[in-house]
Protein backbone atom coordinates (compact mmCIF):
# COMPACT_ATOMS: atom_id res chain seq x y z
CA UNK A 1 0.00 0.00 0.00
CA UNK A 2 1.07 3.49 -1.00
CA UNK A 3 -0.13 6.09 0.91
CA UNK A 4 0.31 10.45 0.37
CA UNK A 5 -1.41 13.01 2.51
CA UNK A 6 -1.65 16.61 1.42
CA UNK A 7 -2.83 19.36 4.02
CA UNK A 8 -2.90 23.27 3.59
CA UNK A 9 -4.43 23.19 0.56
CA UNK A 10 -7.28 25.03 -0.85
CA UNK A 11 -9.93 21.90 -2.51
CA UNK A 12 -12.29 22.26 -5.15
CA UNK A 13 -15.05 19.32 -5.16
CA UNK A 14 -17.70 19.32 -7.81
CA UNK A 15 -19.78 22.40 -5.51
CA UNK A 16 -17.75 23.34 -2.77
CA UNK A 17 -14.46 25.11 -2.09
CA UNK A 18 -12.14 24.91 1.75
CA UNK A 19 -9.32 24.70 2.54
CA UNK A 20 -8.53 20.62 3.72
CA UNK A 21 -6.12 18.06 3.53
CA UNK A 22 -6.73 14.72 1.03
CA UNK A 23 -5.21 11.17 1.89
CA UNK A 24 -4.43 8.80 -1.30
CA UNK A 25 -3.95 5.42 -1.67
CA UNK A 26 -2.64 2.94 -4.25
CA UNK A 27 -3.96 5.34 -7.04
CA UNK A 28 -7.23 6.52 -5.58
CA UNK A 29 -8.60 9.29 -3.49
CA UNK A 30 -9.08 8.00 0.25
CA UNK A 31 -10.48 10.56 1.91
CA UNK A 32 -11.44 14.27 2.25
CA UNK A 33 -11.34 16.28 5.28
CA UNK A 34 -11.95 20.21 6.06
CA UNK A 35 -8.87 21.29 8.14
CA UNK A 36 -5.60 20.11 9.38
CA UNK A 37 -4.42 16.91 9.89
CA UNK A 38 -1.84 15.42 12.65
CA UNK A 39 0.17 12.89 10.19
CA UNK A 40 3.48 14.24 10.93
CA UNK A 41 4.69 13.35 6.90
CA UNK A 42 1.87 15.21 5.21
CA UNK A 43 3.16 17.56 2.45
CA UNK A 44 2.26 21.41 3.20
CA UNK A 45 0.76 22.68 -0.06
CA UNK A 46 0.68 26.31 1.59
CA UNK A 47 -2.24 27.35 0.19
CA UNK A 48 -2.02 25.95 -3.28
CA UNK A 49 -5.16 24.92 -4.91
CA UNK A 50 -5.72 21.54 -5.52
CA UNK A 51 -7.78 20.35 -8.20
CA UNK A 52 -9.05 17.67 -10.54
CA UNK A 53 -6.91 16.81 -13.43
CA UNK A 54 -8.41 18.28 -16.38
CA UNK A 55 -10.35 15.95 -19.36
CA UNK A 56 -9.71 17.43 -22.61
CA UNK A 57 -12.33 16.14 -25.23
CA UNK A 58 -10.96 17.96 -28.59
CA UNK A 59 -7.79 19.31 -29.38
CA UNK A 60 -5.45 20.23 -32.27
CA UNK A 61 -2.16 19.90 -30.18
CA UNK A 62 -0.78 17.10 -31.33
CA UNK A 63 -0.95 18.87 -35.07
CA UNK A 64 1.29 21.27 -34.43
CA UNK A 65 4.44 19.08 -32.84
CA UNK A 66 3.17 16.77 -36.48
CA UNK A 67 3.27 19.25 -38.97
CA UNK A 68 5.44 22.28 -37.00
CA UNK A 69 6.02 23.97 -40.62
CA UNK A 70 3.92 24.23 -43.71
CA UNK A 71 4.90 20.97 -46.05
CA UNK A 72 7.63 19.99 -42.49
CA UNK A 73 6.56 16.43 -40.97
CA UNK A 74 8.04 15.08 -38.08
CA UNK A 75 8.96 11.94 -36.23
CA UNK A 76 5.40 10.98 -34.94
CA UNK A 77 6.94 9.30 -31.87
CA UNK A 78 8.46 12.59 -31.14
CA UNK A 79 5.73 14.65 -31.97
CA UNK A 80 3.29 12.56 -29.20
CA UNK A 81 5.47 12.32 -26.45
CA UNK A 82 5.99 15.85 -26.64
CA UNK A 83 2.79 16.77 -27.28
CA UNK A 84 1.57 14.58 -23.99
CA UNK A 85 4.44 16.60 -21.90
CA UNK A 86 2.62 19.78 -23.07
CA UNK A 87 -0.74 18.39 -21.64
CA UNK A 88 0.66 16.95 -18.25
CA UNK A 89 2.66 20.63 -17.63
CA UNK A 90 -1.13 21.88 -18.36
CA UNK A 91 -2.68 19.92 -15.84
CA UNK A 92 -4.75 18.00 -18.21
CA UNK A 93 -4.44 13.84 -17.12
CA UNK A 94 -6.90 12.91 -19.58
CA UNK A 95 -6.99 14.06 -22.96
CA UNK A 96 -9.14 12.94 -26.14
CA UNK A 97 -6.19 13.53 -29.47
CA UNK A 98 -9.02 14.57 -32.42
CA UNK A 99 -7.62 13.54 -35.25
CA UNK A 100 -9.39 14.57 -38.40
CA UNK A 101 -10.08 11.78 -40.73
CA UNK A 102 -11.05 12.69 -44.35
CA UNK A 103 -9.34 15.51 -45.47
CA UNK A 104 -10.87 18.13 -47.53
CA UNK A 105 -7.64 18.85 -48.77
CA UNK A 106 -6.39 16.18 -50.69
CA UNK A 107 -3.03 15.30 -49.71
CA UNK A 108 -2.53 17.65 -47.12
CA UNK A 109 -0.91 17.31 -44.08
CA UNK A 110 -4.32 15.69 -42.33
CA UNK A 111 -4.45 13.07 -44.90
CA UNK A 112 -0.33 12.34 -44.37
CA UNK A 113 -0.61 12.27 -41.08
CA UNK A 114 -4.08 10.50 -39.86
CA UNK A 115 -2.63 6.86 -39.98
CA UNK A 116 0.42 7.64 -38.30
CA UNK A 117 -0.74 9.65 -35.58
CA UNK A 118 -3.05 6.48 -34.25
CA UNK A 119 -1.04 4.01 -34.95
CA UNK A 120 1.81 6.37 -32.85
CA UNK A 121 -0.86 6.81 -30.15
CA UNK A 122 -0.62 3.13 -29.73
CA UNK A 123 3.01 3.21 -29.95
CA UNK A 124 3.87 4.93 -27.49
CA UNK A 125 1.15 3.39 -24.89
CA UNK A 126 2.31 0.02 -25.24
CA UNK A 127 5.90 1.10 -24.70
CA UNK A 128 4.48 3.40 -21.42
CA UNK A 129 6.25 6.49 -22.69
CA UNK A 130 2.98 8.65 -22.06
CA UNK A 131 2.38 10.73 -18.98
CA UNK A 132 -1.15 10.89 -18.82
CA UNK A 133 -3.87 8.85 -20.48
CA UNK A 134 -4.23 9.56 -24.03
CA UNK A 135 -7.62 8.49 -26.06
CA UNK A 136 -8.93 8.86 -29.37
CA UNK A 137 -11.45 11.50 -31.04
CA UNK A 138 -12.52 10.91 -34.46
CA UNK A 139 -13.54 14.13 -36.32
CA UNK A 140 -14.76 13.30 -39.05
CA UNK A 141 -15.12 15.12 -42.53
CA UNK A 142 -18.11 14.78 -43.81
CA UNK A 143 -18.09 16.04 -47.04
CA UNK A 144 -15.01 14.13 -48.00
CA UNK A 145 -14.89 11.49 -50.41
CA UNK A 146 -12.99 9.23 -48.58
CA UNK A 147 -14.26 9.99 -45.36
CA UNK A 148 -16.51 6.67 -44.53
CA UNK A 149 -13.92 4.23 -45.30
CA UNK A 150 -11.26 5.66 -43.35
CA UNK A 151 -13.89 5.40 -40.49
CA UNK A 152 -14.35 2.34 -40.34
CA UNK A 153 -11.01 1.50 -40.28
CA UNK A 154 -10.55 3.28 -36.65
CA UNK A 155 -14.41 2.39 -35.85
CA UNK A 156 -13.58 -0.23 -33.31
CA UNK A 157 -10.50 0.91 -32.13
CA UNK A 158 -10.32 0.52 -28.36
CA UNK A 159 -8.90 3.62 -27.80
CA UNK A 160 -11.74 5.39 -29.67
CA UNK A 161 -13.76 7.66 -26.90
CA UNK A 162 -15.91 9.93 -28.90
CA UNK A 163 -16.79 10.74 -32.99
CA UNK A 164 -17.90 13.97 -34.44
CA UNK A 165 -19.51 14.32 -37.45
CA UNK A 166 -17.90 18.01 -39.08
CA UNK A 167 -18.48 20.03 -42.35
CA UNK A 168 -16.27 22.56 -43.18
CA UNK A 169 -17.91 23.72 -46.57
CA UNK A 170 -17.12 27.07 -47.18
CA UNK A 171 -20.39 29.42 -46.57
CA UNK A 172 -21.72 27.81 -43.90
CA UNK A 173 -21.38 26.97 -40.41
CA UNK A 174 -18.38 27.90 -38.94
CA UNK A 175 -17.13 29.36 -42.36
CA UNK A 176 -20.22 32.02 -43.24
CA UNK A 177 -18.45 34.48 -43.53
CA UNK A 178 -16.79 33.46 -46.68
CA UNK A 179 -13.82 36.62 -46.32
CA UNK A 180 -12.70 35.08 -43.29
CA UNK A 181 -12.60 31.40 -44.71
CA UNK A 182 -10.37 32.67 -47.37
CA UNK A 183 -7.81 34.09 -44.77
CA UNK A 184 -8.05 30.72 -43.54
CA UNK A 185 -7.41 29.01 -47.05
CA UNK A 186 -4.47 31.25 -47.49
CA UNK A 187 -2.64 30.41 -44.17
CA UNK A 188 -0.07 28.01 -46.21
CA UNK A 189 0.00 30.33 -49.55
CA UNK A 190 -2.52 33.07 -51.29
CA UNK A 191 -4.32 31.71 -54.38
CA UNK A 192 -5.59 33.81 -57.37
CA UNK A 193 -8.98 34.66 -57.53
CA UNK A 194 -9.91 32.21 -60.08
CA UNK A 195 -8.22 29.50 -57.65
CA UNK A 196 -9.79 29.90 -54.60
CA UNK A 197 -13.78 30.67 -56.90
CA UNK A 198 -12.69 27.09 -58.06
CA UNK A 199 -11.67 25.69 -54.42
CA UNK A 200 -14.63 27.24 -52.78
CA UNK A 201 -16.49 25.62 -55.64
CA UNK A 202 -14.89 21.95 -56.15
CA UNK A 203 -16.05 22.41 -52.20
CA UNK A 204 -19.49 22.63 -52.68
CA UNK A 205 -20.00 20.40 -54.76
CA UNK A 206 -18.83 17.69 -52.93
CA UNK A 207 -21.06 18.20 -49.83
CA UNK A 208 -24.15 18.14 -52.20
CA UNK A 209 -23.06 14.66 -53.44
CA UNK A 210 -21.18 13.67 -49.83
CA UNK A 211 -22.18 15.37 -46.76
CA UNK A 212 -25.60 14.22 -46.47
CA UNK A 213 -25.74 10.01 -47.00
CA UNK A 214 -21.62 9.93 -45.20
CA UNK A 215 -23.09 11.71 -41.91
CA UNK A 216 -25.78 9.03 -41.76
CA UNK A 217 -23.56 6.11 -42.27
CA UNK A 218 -21.03 7.48 -39.55
CA UNK A 219 -23.90 8.84 -37.42
CA UNK A 220 -25.06 4.73 -37.43
CA UNK A 221 -21.98 2.75 -37.07
CA UNK A 222 -21.41 5.18 -34.16
CA UNK A 223 -24.86 4.41 -32.22
CA UNK A 224 -24.61 0.40 -33.09
CA UNK A 225 -20.83 0.94 -31.58
CA UNK A 226 -22.54 2.83 -28.58
CA UNK A 227 -19.97 5.82 -29.16
CA UNK A 228 -20.39 8.97 -27.76
CA UNK A 229 -21.50 11.48 -30.53
CA UNK A 230 -21.07 15.66 -31.06
CA UNK A 231 -21.99 17.94 -33.63
CA UNK A 232 -19.49 21.08 -34.77
CA UNK A 233 -20.19 23.81 -35.19
CA UNK A 234 -24.11 24.23 -35.59
CA UNK A 235 -24.85 27.59 -36.29
CA UNK A 236 -28.92 27.33 -37.22
CA UNK A 237 -31.57 26.13 -35.15
CA UNK A 238 -32.39 22.95 -37.70
CA UNK A 239 -28.50 21.92 -37.19
CA UNK A 240 -29.41 21.16 -33.44
CA UNK A 241 -33.08 20.21 -34.23
CA UNK A 242 -31.11 17.56 -36.89
CA UNK A 243 -28.16 16.42 -34.38
CA UNK A 244 -31.10 16.08 -31.47
CA UNK A 245 -32.62 13.69 -34.05
CA UNK A 246 -29.68 11.68 -34.47
CA UNK A 247 -29.28 11.34 -31.16
CA UNK A 248 -26.20 13.45 -30.28
CA UNK A 249 -25.28 14.43 -27.30
CA UNK A 250 -22.72 17.23 -27.64
CA UNK A 251 -22.68 20.43 -29.74
CA UNK A 252 -18.91 21.55 -30.06
CA UNK A 253 -18.51 25.31 -30.08
CA UNK A 254 -21.78 26.36 -31.16
CA UNK A 255 -21.80 29.62 -33.61
CA UNK A 256 -24.29 31.37 -32.05
CA UNK A 257 -26.57 32.24 -29.29
CA UNK A 258 -29.87 30.88 -31.18
CA UNK A 259 -28.13 27.54 -31.51
CA UNK A 260 -27.01 27.20 -27.86
CA UNK A 261 -30.19 27.92 -27.03
CA UNK A 262 -31.32 25.03 -29.11
CA UNK A 263 -29.01 23.04 -27.59
CA UNK A 264 -29.88 23.90 -24.02
CA UNK A 265 -33.64 23.48 -24.73
CA UNK A 266 -32.66 19.49 -26.17
CA UNK A 267 -30.56 18.52 -23.78
CA UNK A 268 -27.23 18.48 -25.34
CA UNK A 269 -24.12 19.11 -23.74
CA UNK A 270 -22.49 22.68 -25.18
CA UNK A 271 -18.71 23.21 -25.36
CA UNK A 272 -16.83 26.23 -26.43
CA UNK A 273 -13.23 26.68 -26.77
CA UNK A 274 -10.83 27.86 -24.17
CA UNK A 275 -8.68 29.93 -26.67
CA UNK A 276 -12.42 31.81 -27.56
CA UNK A 277 -13.03 33.26 -24.02
CA UNK A 278 -8.84 33.91 -23.08
CA UNK A 279 -9.02 35.85 -26.56
CA UNK A 280 -12.29 37.73 -25.80
CA UNK A 281 -13.95 36.18 -28.72
CA UNK A 282 -13.74 33.59 -31.72
CA UNK A 283 -11.00 34.16 -34.28
CA UNK A 284 -13.56 32.83 -37.07
CA UNK A 285 -15.56 35.87 -36.05
CA UNK A 286 -18.99 33.35 -34.63
CA UNK A 287 -19.89 34.17 -31.18
CA UNK A 288 -17.71 34.84 -27.89
CA UNK A 289 -17.65 32.09 -24.96
CA UNK A 290 -18.02 34.68 -22.67
CA UNK A 291 -21.23 35.34 -23.79
CA UNK A 292 -22.72 31.98 -23.69
CA UNK A 293 -21.41 31.82 -20.27
CA UNK A 294 -22.66 34.71 -19.00
CA UNK A 295 -26.26 33.95 -20.18
CA UNK A 296 -25.34 30.02 -18.86
CA UNK A 297 -25.34 28.56 -22.31
CA UNK A 298 -21.98 26.42 -21.56
CA UNK A 299 -20.83 23.56 -19.89
CA UNK A 300 -17.75 22.23 -21.11
CA UNK A 301 -14.22 23.92 -22.39
CA UNK A 302 -12.23 22.56 -24.75
CA UNK A 303 -8.61 24.01 -25.18
CA UNK A 304 -8.98 23.28 -29.11
CA UNK A 305 -4.98 24.54 -29.61
CA UNK A 306 -3.82 25.85 -26.67
CA UNK A 307 -3.22 23.00 -23.58
CA UNK A 308 -2.77 26.08 -21.37
CA UNK A 309 -6.02 28.00 -22.34
CA UNK A 310 -8.33 25.23 -20.65
CA UNK A 311 -7.40 26.19 -16.82
CA UNK A 312 -7.45 30.04 -17.50
CA UNK A 313 -11.05 29.54 -19.09
CA UNK A 314 -12.03 28.59 -15.38
CA UNK A 315 -10.68 30.68 -13.28
CA UNK A 316 -11.83 33.61 -16.12
CA UNK A 317 -15.25 31.47 -15.71
CA UNK A 318 -14.88 32.84 -11.94
CA UNK A 319 -13.38 36.34 -12.41
CA UNK A 320 -14.33 37.48 -15.20
CA UNK A 321 -18.50 36.20 -15.93
CA UNK A 322 -19.04 35.75 -11.70
CA UNK A 323 -19.72 31.92 -11.73
CA UNK A 324 -18.59 29.95 -8.41
CA UNK A 325 -15.23 28.17 -8.90
CA UNK A 326 -16.68 24.83 -8.37
CA UNK A 327 -19.00 25.26 -11.10
CA UNK A 328 -15.89 26.58 -13.86
CA UNK A 329 -13.67 24.14 -12.74
CA UNK A 330 -16.58 21.26 -13.60
CA UNK A 331 -16.54 22.77 -17.21
CA UNK A 332 -12.55 21.22 -17.45
CA UNK A 333 -13.08 18.42 -15.40
CA UNK A 334 -16.52 16.43 -14.18
CA UNK A 335 -18.44 18.14 -16.97
CA UNK A 336 -16.03 16.35 -20.02
CA UNK A 337 -15.58 13.25 -18.12
CA UNK A 338 -19.18 12.81 -17.77
CA UNK A 339 -20.20 13.66 -21.52
CA UNK A 340 -18.46 10.37 -22.90
CA UNK A 341 -18.77 7.74 -19.87
CA UNK A 342 -15.97 8.33 -17.61
CA UNK A 343 -17.17 8.79 -14.19
CA UNK A 344 -14.46 7.30 -12.51
CA UNK A 345 -12.48 10.69 -12.75
CA UNK A 346 -13.29 14.55 -12.97
CA UNK A 347 -13.82 15.60 -9.70
CA UNK A 348 -12.13 14.93 -6.14
CA UNK A 349 -14.40 12.27 -4.11
CA UNK A 350 -13.68 9.43 -2.24
CA UNK A 351 -12.86 6.47 -4.10
CA UNK A 352 -12.31 7.85 -7.67
CA UNK A 353 -9.26 8.32 -9.51
CA UNK A 354 -6.74 10.43 -7.75
CA UNK A 355 -6.02 12.63 -10.60
CA UNK A 356 -5.09 15.90 -9.86
CA UNK A 357 -2.90 18.89 -10.06
CA UNK A 358 -1.77 21.53 -7.73
CA UNK A 359 -2.59 25.41 -9.07
CA UNK A 360 -0.47 28.69 -7.88
CA UNK A 361 -1.84 31.68 -8.56
CA UNK A 362 0.53 33.81 -10.29
CA UNK A 363 -1.52 37.38 -10.02
CA UNK A 364 -4.42 36.34 -12.13
CA UNK A 365 -2.76 33.70 -13.87
CA UNK A 366 -3.08 30.12 -12.48
CA UNK A 367 0.37 28.28 -12.82
CA UNK A 368 0.18 24.35 -12.66
CA UNK A 369 2.99 23.39 -10.02
CA UNK A 370 2.49 19.47 -10.37
CA UNK A 371 0.10 17.11 -12.22
CA UNK A 372 -0.67 13.47 -10.74
CA UNK A 373 -2.01 10.74 -12.91
CA UNK A 374 -3.67 7.49 -11.22
CA UNK A 375 -1.67 9.33 -7.74
CA UNK A 376 1.46 8.53 -9.86
CA UNK A 377 3.46 12.12 -10.45
CA UNK A 378 3.07 13.16 -13.96
CA UNK A 379 4.91 16.87 -14.03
Amino acid sequence: MTQRVIKNAKIVTATEEFTGCMVIEDGLIRSIERGDTSVASAEDWAGDWLLPGLVELHTDNLEKHLVPRPGVLWNAHSATVMHDALCAAAGITTVLDSIVIGDMDQGGSRSQTQHMSIQALHECRAEELLRVEHLLHLRCEVSAPDIVEVFEQYADDSLLELVSVMDHTPGQRQWRDLTKYRLYAERNGNFRDNEYEALVAERREHQLKYAIPNRAAIIAASHARSLPLASHDDTEVEHVEQAHEERIGISEFPTTVAAAKAARAAGIGIVMGGPNLVKGGSHSGNVSAAELARLDLLDIFSSDYVPASLLQSAFLLRDSVGWTLPKAVNTVTRNPAHAIGLTDRGELAPGLRADVIRVRMSGDMPIVRGAWHKGERAF
